[in-house]
């Protein structure tokens, strides 16, 4: 992924929007209950359930994508790969898991189609689109891949978590199935993978870009790195750059790499000498110019991976993982231990979060594995007392630490180290903070923090006050100056409207802003400005001011 500058904004039709989907997601639930409401074996009938649950052993799961990011258009799988699952508000009759089609809350879904039981890879392969791409590099990354098992192995069976439904969201926008292998590529289907340029996620997504196709990032939660928004932002960018490009694929895949801008100017440039305009005729950076082929190169093991002498994980063409609808704030250990998940293997699946804390404004859903999202209903129905030890807290006022510390009564060293507060920095207003819950701070955090949640931090610097100097007689630099008072350069410059290599005349008045002198009226002159201005001295030399590089992006590590 590159940087923002060079990306479109995704127009609004495809973007979400956080309060609609949540809107959607809770109303789903509610249609669940009032299903198994409606279905309740009335007084004196035959007993009937819609409970659709696995025999011992079955590996059937089912999945519910927010409901902003569905679409009309029914799976090729199954009837409906969408189900609800939410819990009953008693602890006395535990709901069972109801899996449905939100399309249709009324009919229950049949996970034993054989459809389900169909190779997930097969259906991969049947959806290849985009042309062949047979070259040097293509051969040098079969060889990369062949020569690395065990990598291909890990990379595989992490991406079998979220295969099915990247396979579902590309068939029903009608685009190449090589599309889904893409993560493969970008981050090693490892959605919590971050590259040295700040790019994050499966998709890899920098900030402004992410931002720019409706990922919200704040001190909460990163979208970027979301199985569900991020798939849906990639997607509706990927098809953004077909159209841009009149539907040639690897052109798109180009710019997705290296920005739709740099591939236009290229084109632009060969078509004015005369050159071809096609992906392998443009002048690129090595990087992209071995997107493709590393895409190709997987295309073609998992085509023929005996070929390569490796193997691929089985995989049914069913979900790995349901959705499930939580209306309270939730620590997320006491989630992975309500649904029996180890740890790690619940961040896999709801990687987006920031702090220890899901809160259900922000994120009214959570990713679970079918059978553990069974658990995790029965469990979260009977569990009494607080679900969440931590909560939100916004400062009304600039404040160092140590007073936030003790007004929501914590300790200052572990307030820092929750909410990665440097020392010599202040909290500014409207910050929002981690803190934990008290009788006080009860109430689910509202949805305005949840979603526009920040943390402002100010240098903690003693007052300022404006001070006129004259140059000396024979001048001085603004460095000169800068040195003399212990300042930077760039603020000096900064305060005189002028460069960092200017120079003043002789007894020019320069303005500075220093210190006040502790214990001192604001027309006494600070004990470091005397000295200095006794001295006449340079004390130190000038500090280099970096002027930021080009920053070349720098992929994920290959884990």
């Amino acid at each position: 992924m590159t940087t923002s500058d060079q990306r479109p904004r995704g127009d609004d039709a495809s973007q979400s929007d956080a309060t609609p989907v949540r809107r959607a997601a809770l109303l789903l639930s509610a249609i669940v209950l009032a299903c198994l409401g409606a279905c309740a074996t009335a007084p004196g009938s035959a007993p009937t359930s819609v409970s659709v649950l696995p025999a011992a052993g079955t590996p059937v799961v089912a999945e519910l994508a927010s409901a902003g990011e569905r679409s009309a258009v029914p799976s090729p799988a199954l009837v409906a790969p969408a189900p609800a699952v939410a819990p009953t508000a008693t602890a006395d009759a535990p709901t069972a898991l109801v899996t449905v089609d939100p399309l249709q809350p009324t009919t229950p879904l049949n996970l034993d189609d054989s459809a389900a039981r169909t190779d997930l890879w097969a259906r991969v392969r049947v959806g290849f689109a985009m042309p062949q791409h047979d070259n040097e590099l293509v051969r040098k990354w079969e060889q990369w891949y062949a020569a690395r098992p065990d990598y291909v192995q890990r990379m595989t069976e992490r991406g079998s978590r979220y295969l099915f439904h990247t396979i579902e969201e590309v068939t029903k926008r009608g685009m190449p199935t090589e599309l889904a292998l893409l993560p493969f590529i970008e981050s090693a289907y490892n959605p919590q993978a971050q590259s040295t340029a700040k790019a994050s996620g499966m998709w890899q997504f920098v900030p402004a870009t992410g931002r720019d196709f409706s990922l919200r990032q704040n001190i909460f939660r990163d979208d970027r790195r979301s199985v569900l928004a991020s798939t849906r932002a990639a997607l509706d960018y990927l098809q953004t750059l077909a159209t841009m490009f009149n539907g040639d694929w690897q052109l798109a895949l180009a710019a997705y790499n290296w920005g739709q801008g740099n591939v236009q100017k290229a084109i632009k440039r060969n078509a004015a000498a005369g050159l071809p305009t096609d992906y392998d005729s443009l002048r690129m950076p090595d990087e992209t110019r071995n997107y493709l082929p590393k895409l190709q190169a997987v295309k073609n093991i998992v085509l023929r991976p005996d070929a390569f002498a490796l193997s691929l994980p089985p995989l049914r063409n069913h979900p790995y993982f349901v959705s499930v609808a939580i209306n309270r704030d939730i620590d997320i250990e006491q989630a992975a231990r309500l649904a029996g998940l180890p740890l790690e293997e619940f961040k896999q699946l709801n990687p987006q979060m920031n702090k220890p804390v899901i809160l259900a404004a922000g994120t009214p859903q959570v990713l679970l594995p079918y059978d553990s999202a069974n658990q995790f209903v029965h469990a979260l129905g009977s569990h009494r007392g607080s679900l969440a030890s931590w909560t939100a807290w916004v400062a009304p006022r600039t404040m160092k630490p140590a007073e936030v510390a003790r007004t929501v009564g914590m300790d200052e060293a572990q307030l820092r180290s929750v909410n990665n507060i440097p020392r010599g920095m202040l909290v500014k207003t409207g910050s929002t903070l981690m803190v934990p819950r008290s009788a006080q701070r009860q109430e689910n955090v509202a949805e305005q923090v949840a979603e526009n949640a920040m943390l402002a931090l100010a240098p903690d610097l003693p007052p300022l006050r404006r001070v006129s100097v004259k140059a000396g007689r024979k001048g001085d630099t603004v460095a000169a100056l800068a040195a003399r008072y212990k300042l930077s350069p760039a603020q000096v410059a900064l305060w005189n409207k002028t460069t960092l290599q200017a120079r003043f005349k002789p007894g020019q008045a320069v303005v500075l802003m220093l210190p006040t002198a502790k214990g001192k009226g604001k027309a006494h002159t600070s004990a470091a400005v005397r000295v200095a201005a006794r001295s006449g001295s340079h004390a130190g030399g000038a500090r280099r001011v970096q002027r930021p590089g080009a920053a070349a992006r720098t992929r994920v590590a290959q884990n």
